[in-house]
């Protein structure tokens, strides 16, 4: 294919085509992208996806830094799937196509014409995403969904604040949505590996919440076993002690972990405290103390500044690390000798530093080539290329609406 990617990394030679918007289904084909798949982000010609305009605006009409971060390898192509030229048109797109990332109310691709049944028979081996706030099954599967809904109705809102006060955002509002693009992107890996084995393709089908209710831990056996309910606690955690955030001497705070009696032991020579070692060395001694023992450690932790807490517990082998703003992140050796982030030149922009792509590959890593293209960048190239049309019948369709 003349539109395919030319280094050879994990994915090349897989296309994929983004027709979804926003943030969790295009985030799955985004890790594609940065491992080598060919992402053709497909985009209704009239504004394309809302999330060029959201977060702040650069020099670029309809590329925010939002949208330049996270469209990054990616084509743009317009297409208008709800009229029947532009289905058709898709329909040929679907034959050299490996995955499809969408993100639509469930039966709204079927209302086009362009459900699974119909987009299987046309590309046995193809493999839809699909992503919705509730999935494609249940009594709630037609209701709208976002992240901040998803984090609420999966269980994370609940836990996250002061007990007794409104629950608090679980850090990023979008949270869920990334939670979700990575297994939606984990879903489409293990759905190539089976198509490698048997030639079929297949749907994955991914609910936020599904993504935000899978990562707490033991909420769900505890509640089955004995009804316990577990309810927010602040900074700390329910099952060790102490473990959460205190404040340093400068103002600053930082994060303290022992989860174990041995991480607790190492804290006491830490702080030079052998009397709390010899009183808390078990952690059911510990909760069942616990604010006695978190004033203890605050009271220390207040005695000093926030790197030298951290540099004393790292010399005693207790993990604590520093409550990072992006400013501090931007300062930390450690994420410039990781290369956390990187910068790419944007035309007009200048440079744009964004996460640089994770996991880090030995053999075969990842890269940030391009960030995000503007609207239909790549429309006549690719359907001249790929699908053989011509550049009058090309603007026929754009007069008609369709790309």
């Amino acid at each position: 294919m003349k539109f395919m990617n030319k280094i050879k990394k994990p994915l090349s030679g897989i296309r994929v085509l983004d027709i979804a918007c926003f943030i969790a289904a295009p985030h799955a084909a985004s890790i594609m992208g940065e491992f080598g798949a060919d992402v053709i982000k497909v985009e209704h010609p009239a504004g394309g996806d809302p999330w060029r305009r959201y977060g702040t605006q650069t020099e670029l009409p309809d590329q925010s830094l939002a949208w330049l971060n996270e469209a990054r390898n990616k084509k743009s192509v317009t297409l208008n799937l709800s009229k029947p030229k532009g289905a058709e048109l898709f329909k040929e797109m679907i034959k050299t196509t490996d995955v499809v990332c969408e993100n639509f109310r469930p039966g709204t691709l079927e209302k086009w014409g362009l459900g699974w049944e119909v987009l299987s028979k046309i590309n046995p081996g193809l493999i839809l995403l699909r992503v919705s706030g509730y999935g494609q099954t249940g009594p709630y599967k037609d209701r709208p969904g976002f992240a901040r809904i998803a984090h609420a109705y999966g269980g994370l809102t609940y836990l996250s604040g002061l007990p007794g006060e409104i629950p608090v955002t679980p850090g990023s509002t979008s949270l869920g949505d990334y939670m979700t693009g990575m297994n939606g992107c984990i879903g489409i890996m293990m759905a190539l590996r089976y198509r490698d084995a048997t030639g079929m393709g297949q749907v994955v089908d991914c609910a936020l919440y599904e993504s935000v209710f899978r990562a707490l831990d033991e909420i769900a056996p505890r509640y089955a076993k004995d009804g316990f309910v577990r309810e927010p606690e602040g900074t700390g955690t329910l099952n060790a002690c102490p473990h959460g955030h205190f404040p340093s001497g400068d103002g600053k705070f930082l994060a303290i972990a022992c989860t174990t009696d041995k991480m607790f032991e190492r804290l006491s020579v830490a702080m030079k405290r052998p009397d709390l070692l010899q009183k808390y060395r078990n952690q059911k001694d510990r909760l069942k103390d616990r604010e006695l023992v978190l004033i203890e450690v605050e009271s220390w932790t207040r005695s000093m500044s926030r790197d030298d807490v951290i540099n004393i517990c790292t010399a005693n082998g207790v993990p604590a690390g520093a409550v990072n703003s992006i400013a501090d992140i931007f300062a930390d050796p450690h994420f410039s000798a990781r290369k956390t982030m990187t910068n790419v030149n944007v035309e007009k922009v200048g440079d744009v530093t964004v996460p640089n792509v994770f996991p880090t590959l030995s053999v075969s890593p990842g890269e940030v080539t391009t960030l995000g293209p503007s609207l239909g960048q790549n429309t006549f190239q690719f359907y001249e290329d790929e699908i053989g049309l011509s550049k009058q019948e090309i603007n026929e369709l754009r007069e008609d609406g369709v790309i």
